[in-house]
């Protein structure tokens, strides 16, 4: 295969499973394709767990294709059973809205926006499913669907087997999906779906739909669910969500994010999650013996492609300086602290604990008991330590350490 959209795909190690690969190639090679990928917008960011697909939306951009970006208004009504053991949380109309214009800006930081025949073209479900009439829906679409087939496929066949209930609700979910890709297909010459392996089901029933009611060939593509070689699941942490919103979880956490990534992992994310070619990621990784370079390299492209380059810069000068020499980065998570608060010193249990560096005061004594905490790199003893206004240095910040990797700045205000 030429050096196409869908050969990259392939040797990043993106492509998992493809309804008619060979067709899909012959296609893409002739002419530029339109392909959609499809979000819920269930919260206000998306996190790193959906990275990868927006880096396939990146790289058909860079082969000349053109990607819808669908945010499900509609669908994250309903929720999408896929993976859960339970229902999701109901959100309102205006939650989901407020959740879409978060998620855009993620869209607008990643992929390139300037070029009008590649620029992503952002789509709300709600705008044809809010207006269904249901007795229509059910004669023209729902006829289309048989239950049989329905719960041979993952998202439901796994909640029942765990004998987790399944709502109404949510088994009509993969029906919706499909009927996206139909009208997609219709209204945007959208002719490939890509989602994570979890959706394969939920593909295939919109390649089916449009064969049977157009009598046209659509595809759809999935991703692997990227599983770390820890074990731990994409995206999460003991600290919560990796969140792709700067407003929720900062460059520079970002950055050290990417830089503590397992030794066993750092091949594969260089492929995901930088734009570096894999040739010379094969060779980076044959010459260089020192593995914590080829991190900070991850860290630093992957945080270049989210947040920019001056933010990728500093965050590792940030480190540099918080690590190397025991000194203040500039760029570290800050925490504002009221000056008047200070006048008669806050207890250091209730300080970690109130603004979220600990999740209890519990945690905090555990930590201090085991030498973990320093407060302007001085170990802590005392879990009786009032912080007051002499703790803080003349520029009125005081840096909190936990462990080697965990640091936080106190600014007085």
């Amino acid at each position: 295969m030429k050096n196409t959209f869908l050969s990259e795909m392939q040797s990043r190690g993106y492509l998992n499973q493809c309804t008619d690969l060979d067709k899909l190639i012959e296609i893409s090679n002739k002419q530029s394709i339109t392909a959609y990928i499809g979000f819920d917008c269930t919260a206000q960011s998306l996190h790193v767990g959906s990275l990868l697909q927006i880096m396939v939306l990146k790289l058909m951009q860079k082969y000349g294709h053109r990607p819808v970006v669908l945010l499900g208004g509609g669908t994250t009504l309903i929720g999408d059973p896929s993976g859960k053991d339970s229902t999701r949380k109901i959100l309102t109309e205006k939650q989901i809205n407020k959740n879409i214009k978060g998620i855009k800006k993620i869209f607008s930081n990643i992929l390139e926006t300037k070029n009008n025949k590649t620029k992503p073209i952002f789509v709300n479900n709600y705008d044809w499913l809010g207006d269904l009439n249901y007795i229509e829906f059910l004669r023209n679409i729902g006829a289309h669907f048989t239950i049989n087939k329905m719960l041979t496929f993952d998202s439901v066949k796994l909640r029942l087997e765990r004998e987790h209930s399944l709502s109404y609700m949510e088994f009509n979910y993969m029906i919706l999906q499909a009927y996206d890709f139909y009208k997609l297909f219709m209204k945007k010459k959208c002719i490939l779906q890509i989602g994570g392996s979890d959706q394969w089901g939920n593909i295939v029933s919109g390649v089916d739909l449009i064969r049977r009611l157009i009598k046209k060939e659509a595809f759809g593509l999935t991703t692997p669910l990227i599983t770390l070689a820890s074990g731990a699941k994409m995206g999460k942490t003991e600290k919560g969500a990796i969140w792709l919103n700067k407003d929720l979880f900062s460059s520079y956490d970002y950055w050290q994010f990417w830089r503590n990534t397992d030794d066993r992992d750092v091949k594969k994310f260089l492929n995901f999650f930088t734009e570096i070619e894999t040739k010379e990621i094969n060779k980076l990784i044959e010459k260089e013996r020192d593995i914590n370079k080829l991190k900070i390299l991850l860290a630093n492209e992957a945080t270049k492609i989210l947040h920019g380059k001056n933010s990728s810069i500093t965050a590792e000068k940030t480190a540099k300086e918080t690590f190397g020499s025991g000194g203040f980065g500039k760029d570290l998570p800050e925490i504002k602290i009221n000056q008047k608060d200070l006048i008669n010193g806050i207890n250091i249990l209730d300080l970690l604990a109130s603004n979220k560096i600990f999740s209890s005061k519990s945690e905090v004594r555990r930590a201090i008991k085991n030498n973990a905490i320093k407060i302007n790199n001085i170990v802590l003893y005392d879990e009786k330590k009032s912080v007051n206004i002499e703790d803080f240095g003349d520029d009125k910040i005081l840096k909190i350490s936990f462990g080697k990797k965990k640091h936080y700045i106190l600014k007085i205000i």
